[in-house]
């Protein structure tokens, strides 16, 4: 008996022939790109390195779009953006020992914000594998386990016929919910050696979803239609699986306050009437929520930033959809639902009945209103200003990409996204040096639409040899940078903490010149003329720069309260 899936898998003549007869001058790096082809990918970002040089080899031979950067964390940051942009795995190509170890803290950050990134990193020649001490250049003891305990899933090759197989294992393992970096490994003579296998088309690599269990969305719709007091906080799992919509209707349906957290920055609108919008590190939000009789947390661990810094204690109870299972009642009991936020929310949407609520707009003014004088009664009219003008500069549609730096710290609170995915920053790890290139593979993810990098004058000299990358590429990024003069959130805390700073105050270039170096338009900008010039910028395609000196301060926190 022939069955229709056995037809499906028995080649076309054409295909018998081209696997027979494949084409000449074809090395492992082949098998690297032909398999990235076959899985969707477009375009690739890295650096080249000697060990890696047959997969650099092979892009010539292909139709991938090579994005390369200057250093290979800043090519990683670049990589992490275009999957958040896209929802696509960004392949990140790198060579052994250095060069692989430059992308670590890039990949933490992907791991930490659950982005998916597809490193494909060289190794020393495979009879130097084993961990023997054989004098290699960058040769390591065991490469893989510097990155087993930072990225998702560690892939090791050893052979051509197994690129194929691994390339779209870490593929899937990167999209599979919850998304993350993976690490596929590929020794120097593989990659370099001819090969005789045929062209690598059409690769199956869909991820897997993660649904609900039905008998715990029936248990959380029960609880949540007989709460008198529900809210909601919405983590970034609601963006990354793009469940905006979804999360809307549920909180209109059950009339739930919402407040979204850093990571999930625009998943509700920011004006809605149900909208406590993102001032988590507030005592008036937290103790609002902590009201709450049931607590509903989609896609958040509710994690430092997201708990005001683990002061946030709920009474109520607590249900937690969240995808990755570590995350799970990892710092409140709850009943714990692993599942995409997508598929969760629906499931919810259709067994939760409507409520009526007509007091819950009103108590959300409240909050906001106590949240506006807290912050009015702080002289912080300059802060306000600079951050009011970036919105009002930002194209609605556009994205931005923060570094860590307070004016960023302000955006987590007080910024208004104008819809999901659309802020990103480094608050998953929490290193220096993300913003511009993140920017910059935003604006490869979409060359029509302005992208908005921000960084303090600290984390621009982490940043400063991407400003070639736009150039070369003609990368429609805006980057803003605050000249404080130092590191100047820990210029903050180190005062507040000791009395004075130490080590916080930073010698650095001028900045306009230095972009002007580079082919790049520079402008020196103030407070009262951020709003035209960054405009004006942001409207003008290709690279540019705008520098704003200012020293800002951070409002007062309200964790350290009694």
């Amino acid at each position: 008996m022939t069955h229709d899936h056995d037809l499906e898998l028995r080649p076309t003549a054409a295909q018998t022939e081209a696997a027979l007869n494949p084409p000449p001058g074809r090395n492992g790096g082949d098998l690297v790109v032909e398999t990235l082809s076959g899985l969707g990918a477009t375009t690739v970002f890295g650096l080249p390195g000697q060990h890696a040089l047959g997969m650099f080899d092979a892009l010539r031979r292909s139709d991938l779009r090579y994005i390369g950067l200057r250093v290979e964390n800043n090519a990683g940051f670049a990589a992490d953006a275009y999957g958040r942009i896209t929802g696509e795995a960004a392949p990140l190509l790198l060579s052994t020992g250095p060069g692989a170890l430059t992308s670590l803290a890039a990949l933490q950050e992907a791991r930490a914000a659950s982005a998916p990134v597809l490193a494909i990193s060289s190794q020393i020649p495979t009879p130097g594998l084993g961990g023997g001490r054989h004098g290699y250049l960058h040769e390591l003891p065991d490469q893989a386990a510097s990155f087993r305990g930072v990225v998702k899933s560690v892939h090791t090759v050893r052979t051509q016929s197994q690129i194929p197989s691994a390339v779209a294992a870490a593929w899937k393992s990167a999209l599979t919910a919850p998304h993350g970096p993976v690490w596929v490994e590929i020794p120097q003579d593989v990659l370099l050696a001819e090969t005789q296998l045929p062209v690598v088309t059409a690769v199956d690599a869909t991820p897997d979803e993660l649904p609900p269990r039905p008998e715990l969305t029936a248990v959380a719709a029960d609880l949540l239609s007989k709460a008198a007091r529900p809210a909601i906080i919405a983590g970034g799992g609601v963006v990354r699986a793009d469940a905006s919509g979804k999360l809307r209707r549920l909180a209109e349906v059950l009339r739930a306050p919402v407040v979204t957290t850093p990571g999930g920055k625009g998943a509700f609108p920011w004006k809605h009437e149900l909208s406590l919008q993102s001032w988590i590190e507030d005592r008036h939000t937290t103790g609002f929520l902590e009201e709450a009789d049931v607590l509903l947390v989609v896609g958040s661990g509710l994690g430092e930033l997201s708990s005001n810094y683990h002061t946030f204690k709920p009474r109520g109870r607590v249900i937690q959809i969240e995808a990755d299972l570590g995350k799970l009642e990892s710092n409140h009991p709850a009943l714990g639902i692993h599942a995409d936020a997508r598929l969760a929310l629906q499931a919810l949407l259709e067994t939760v009945p409507e409520r009526t609520d007509a007091s819950a707009p009103e108590r959300v003014r409240a909050v906001l209103k106590k949240v506006a004088d807290r912050i009015a009664a702080q002289e912080l009219t300059l802060e306000q200003d600079v951050l009011a003008s970036v919105r009002k500069a930002l194209p609605a549609g556009s994205p931005s990409f923060w570094d860590m730096t307070i004016l960023a710290y302000w955006a987590w609170s007080a910024f208004d996204a104008k819809g999901p995915n659309r802020l990103h920053s480094a608050q998953g790890a929490g290193g220096l040096g993300y913003g511009f290139p993140a920017a910059l593979g935003a604006a490869a993810a979409d060359p029509t639409t302005p992208v908005l990098a921000v960084s303090g004058d600290g984390g621009a000299l982490y940043s400063v040899a991407e400003l070639a990358t736009a150039r070369q590429y003609d990368l429609n990024v805006t980057w803003l940078i605050v000249d404080d003069g130092g590191y100047g959130i820990l210029r903050e805390y180190m005062t507040d903490a000791f009395g004075q700073a130490t080590a916080t105050e930073l010698t650095r270039p001028d900045y306009v010149a230095l972009a002007e170096s580079f082919g790049v338009p520079g402008v020196l900008t103030s407070p009262g003329t951020l709003e035209t010039d960054l405009a004006k910028a942001l409207s003008q395609p290709g690279p540019s720069v705008v520098v704003l000196p200012a020293v800002l301060r951070m409002f007062a926190p309200t964790h350290l309260d009694g």
